[in-house]
This record gives C-alpha cells, sequence and structure tokens, in this order.
C-alpha cells in the first residue's frame, strides 16, 4: 500500500461508481462507503435519491448509454477507482417456464451489464492506486433452489467472469471480487413477494430456509462489498464472499 489510511476512512478521496445505486443494496453501500469518505457515482434506471451522490440516468443493456455515464462521471470527478456492478433484475420458473427472449433480457442486464459498465471503467480504473471492482452475485450460483434456473444460472455466470476478470486483471493491479447474498431484506425482495399468491407464505418460507432464519440486510451485504473493495483488502482478489446466513454451507436441519 502507498498510502497511509485512518482506520474507517481508507476511502478517502476514491471514485466508487454502483450501478443499481438507486435502491436496496446499491443505496446501503452508497452510504457505507460515504462514511468512510469516498466520492459516489450511482448508475441506474432510476435517479438516486441522495443528493451527495452523482447520479447518471443510463440503462445499462445500452452500450452507448454506458460509455457515455462512465465518460461522464470520470470526468466529472477526476477518475474512477472502484466500480460496484450491483444492478440486476430477478426471475422465477423453471427451466421450462421463460422463453428465450426473458433468458437474453435477464442475461443481458445481470451479465453483459456488468460486462459493459466493466470494459467501459476499466481504462480509468488503471490509472487509479487502488482499482477494485466488485460484482454482486448471489448464493444461487452455488446451490439449487427450485424454480430459479434463470436467475441462477445469470448469477453463476457473474461469478464466474468475476474470476476470470480477476486473473485478466493482474497485470493492471485491479482487483476483482464477488459477494454472494442469501435472500436480502430489500425493496426488490418486498415487491418479489407482495406480488405472490400468498405473501404472508412466502416471506415466511424465504425465512425459514435461512439458518439464521432471518433475511440478509442490505447494510450486512454493503459491508462486504466494502471490505471488499477496501485498499486494506489489498491481497484479496478472485474471492466470492457469501452474505448469506449460512445457507450456502450449513445443514441444520
Amino acid at each position: 500500500m502507498d498510502r497511509d489510511f485512518k482506520p474507517g476512512r481508507e476511502f478517502d478521496g476514491l471514485v466508487a461508481v454502483i450501478t443499481g445505486g438507486a435502491g436496496g443494496i446499491g443505496v446501503a453501500t452508497a452510504n457505507y462507503l460515504l462514511a468512510r469518505g469516498a466520492i459516489i457515482a450511482s448508475i441506474d434506471t432510476s435517479a438516486s435519491l441522495n443528493t451527495k451522490c452523482l447520479s447518471k440516468l443510463c440503462d445499462i443493456t445500452r452500450d452507448p448509454e454506458v460509455i457515455k455515464a462512465v465518460n461522464e462521471i470520470a470526468s466529472e470527478l477526476g477518475g474512477i477507482d472502484v466500480l460496484i456492478n450491483n444492478a440486476g433484475i430477478g426471475a422465477g420458473g423453471n427451466v421450462t417456464e421463460n422463453s428465450d427472449s426473458k433468458w437474453m433480457h435477464l442475461l443481458d442486464v445481470n451479465l453483459l451489464g456488468a460486462v459493459r459498465v466493466s470494459r467501459a471503467a476499466i481504462p480509468f480504473l488503471r490509472n487509479s492506486a487502488s482499482p477494485s471492482i466488485v460484482n454482486t452475485c448471489s448464493v444461487v450460483a452455488n446451490i439449487g433452489l427450485p424454480n430459479r434456473a434463470l436467475y441462477s444460472a445469470s448469477k453463476g455466470a457473474l461469478e464466474a467472469l468475476t474470476r476470470s476478470m480477476a486473473a485478466d486483471l493482474l497485470s493492471d493491479g485491479i482487483r476483482v471480487n464477488a459477494v454472494s447474498p442469501g435472500t436480502a431484506d430489500t425493496p426488490w425482495v418486498d415487491r418479489i413477494v407482495a406480488a405472490s399468491e400468498d405473501p404472508i407464505s412466502m416471506r415466511a418460507g424465504l425465512v425459514a430456509r435461512q439458518p439464521m432464519k432471518r433475511l440478509v440486510s442490505a447494510q450486512e451485504v454493503a459491508h462486504a462489498i466494502a471490505y471488499l473493495a477496501s485498499p486494506l483488502s489489498g491481497s484479496t482478489t478472485g474471492t466470492v464472499l457469501p452474505v448469506d446466513a449460512g445457507l450456502h454451507s450449513l445443514r441444520i436441519n
């Protein structure tokens, strides 16, 4: 490490770009990093409500929009040090229950969205003294949950991409890691539960399958993202960090 870091302020002056920064885990991560000195830019289809964040409206399935947003952020904030590929959408159903168009759209967001934003940001990350990329994956990449074929495939591909990028970017000094949350207590999950036939039973089922018998908080995921992104974690790359209340590794029933 070439800089001296104050405890809790290791992100002082670093520019962090968060996709999906206007909701849920993205908001929690923005707030967490802001408190530790980071300068935050949010890329989302909705504007960030945090006035301390630079907000760029962008559809990450459209490469020209991604390039424009990333270039503007680097220009306005003086570079990019951290990229957090957090944007994503969900889908239910087994392998027979989603059309090709649904598969293509979800992969376009969850996988290729991270590819596009990373591709646009890497030239700026190469100029950083503390460059880092963190991808938001999911526990479904490692365990078989029913009716999650499409979503699981997208997150499994993102996890594999994380390790491949980590290997490819070693020579540039860019660390690439991922966080792997279990079911998180976010507005996105709330919407899925509310749209189900029996919201009370569905939420109870989500809680029951967690070994800790509660959902993961967005703040807990944000803390894990910050650990992976931190300059203090300079020897950590190619790592997928579970934050899933033990779901992927514990069997207690």
